[in-house]
């Protein structure tokens, strides 16, 4: 029933409309991540045309990630010290400037400055998205609502590298940010109108130590998980990065215990919901970047299919993860999360196998069906236990819980290319060194099959791990919180 009650309100207690407000934050959303996966097969025509090496190329990608996941956790703060719409606004302002530049660069430099400049927009932007719509939403239609965050969180990642690769090899790259480029300032207008402030601001006092801590620590980590996928975990420089991060994010922890008014509540891992949860999300997510790294690859390398002709075979996975997340949403607002996570895992975890005996001559079909399987059960899965998590949570911690829950994703999500990545280029080495003499075309296919194969069995040990966690998960799950929108 929409009767006047049931509508959201703002800070003022003026209610609203729920569908123009969720529409902004979906449009903003929705291009903010599909510029992660934008570049991927874009970067060849880049680097032929500016002139530089793969190394420095892959940066475009690189840079952006990190400064993505630096901004993640001082969101928090943001979205407590400014309003809602005029954050919305900022963030989308800046990750159009940086759209701007890079539409207009030139050279490689001009091109990776406008990259950072859109990182900074979207690292604010995700964290933002999903506090506001859980603010909007009362408790028992937030699967609902998280299953609306699910289809673009599905969609962006698949259409990136399909749409790049459409673009580049039909027009010149610099049309991948005109494209973009209209739609956030068309979303910028409508959020004028439909957006409102949805939260009370506590102004909390910038603890600049913290805010040094958690970008030296988050950066340098992740920086070395990423040198880890090409050089390895023996690497003196992984090694070294990865230490001054782990060294950096534990100050970070401990001086927001102490603080008063932390950057970033970390008391949010008190909750066993929330931190199991976060945790099974996180493992799961990683399974998902592994496999749309592994799959092109095979692809291309074992099939010979085009870049773009290679996103396609994702496409219909990314299609059943969007149609089925507002489905999950819906029974997890009826029926909670305990069985529903079991049975998207068993179908998660029966969806990887076929990948664990990839050959030669394996039907493409075959794959795509597979494909689509996996991301059945991670639609069954993935959102409605973030949901899970963050219901777990108190109105006033909700912004600290989307933001340490996409903090945790982003490092799980680069700890994941990285094993699941490292974990084939070590079975390729190990299978070519035992043909000493004789590597032929066909010893090199073998060996980027049976890498291949083991890439995914590390993400399948991975999903069995993440599967018996869900067992720890006790239902029913008690809203906190649980409320009526309508003030008195």
């Amino acid at each position: 029933m929409n009767n006047f009650s049931s509508l959201p309100v703002d800070v003022e207690g003026r209610p609203f409309k729920r569908a123009g407000f969720v529409i902004v934050l979906l449009v903003g959303t929705f291009i903010a991540i599909l510029n992660q996966t934008l570049l991927v097969t874009a970067l060849p025509k880049i680097m032929e045309d500016l002139n530089v090496s793969a190394n420095n190329a892959q940066w475009l990608i690189t840079k952006f990630m990190l400064i993505n996941g630096i901004m993640i956790p001082i969101s928090a703060f943001f979205l407590n010290q400014i309003t809602s719409r005029t954050l919305f606004l900022l963030a989308m302002g800046c990750f159009s400037l940086g759209t701007i530049v890079c539409a207009l660069s030139s050279t490689f430099h001009l091109l990776l400055i406008g990259r950072i400049i859109q990182a900074i927009g979207s690292g604010i932007m995700l964290p933002l998205m999903q506090t506001l719509m859980f603010m909007i939403f009362p408790p028992h239609r937030r699967g609902e609502a998280m299953g609306l965050v699910g289809i673009v969180i599905a969609f962006s990642p698949a259409i990136g590298p399909t749409l790049s690769g459409w673009i580049v090899d039909f027009y010149h790259w610099h049309y991948l940010f005109c494209i973009i480029l209209p739609i956030a300032v068309i979303d910028m207008f409508l959020a004028f109108y439909f957006l409102k402030n949805v939260i009370h601001l506590t102004k909390p006092k910038l603890d600049i130590l913290s805010v040094l801590l958690s970008s030296v620590g988050l950066g340098t980590l992740l920086y070395g998980i990423g040198v880890a996928g090409d050089k390895g975990w023996g690497s003196y420089i992984v090694w070294i990065t990865c230490g001054i991060g782990l060294i950096g994010l534990i100050l970070f922890s401990r001086r927001q215990f102490k603080l008063k008014e932390p950057i970033l509540e970390l008391r949010v891992f008190k909750s066993k919901i929330f931190t199991l949860s976060t945790a099974i999300v996180s493992i799961i997510f990683m399974t998902m970047i592994g496999s749309e790294i592994l799959l092109p690859i095979y692809t291309q390398k074992i099939h010979g299919y085009s870049a773009l002709k290679s996103g396609l075979v994702l496409l219909p996975g990314a299609l059943v993860l969007g149609l089925i997340s507002p489905i999950a949403g819906k029974i997890f607002d009826k029926y909670g999360i305990r069985k529903l996570s079991v049975v998207g895992m068993v179908v998660l975890t029966v969806g990887t196998l076929p990948f664990l005996f990839l050959e030669q001559n394996t039907s493409i079909w075959w794959i795509v069906w597979s494909y689509s399987l996996r991301m059945l059960g991670m639609g069954l899965v993935m959102m409605p236990l973030a949901t899970a998590g963050i219901n777990a949570l108190p109105q006033e911690q909700i912004s600290h819980g989307t933001a340490a829950n996409n903090t945790v994703r982003q490092i799980f999500a680069s700890l994941g290319s990285a094993i699941i990545v490292g974990v084939m280029t070590t079975s390729v080495n190990q299978y070519i060194s035992n043909y000493s003499v004789d590597k032929t075309g066909k010893v090199w296919m073998d060996a980027t099959i049976n890498g291949i194969n083991n890439g995914f069995l590390a993400a399948f040990l991975l999903i069995i791990i993440a599967f018996n966690l869900c067992f720890f998960i006790k239902q029913p799950i008690k809203y906190i919180g649980h409320e009526d929108f309508s003030r008195d």
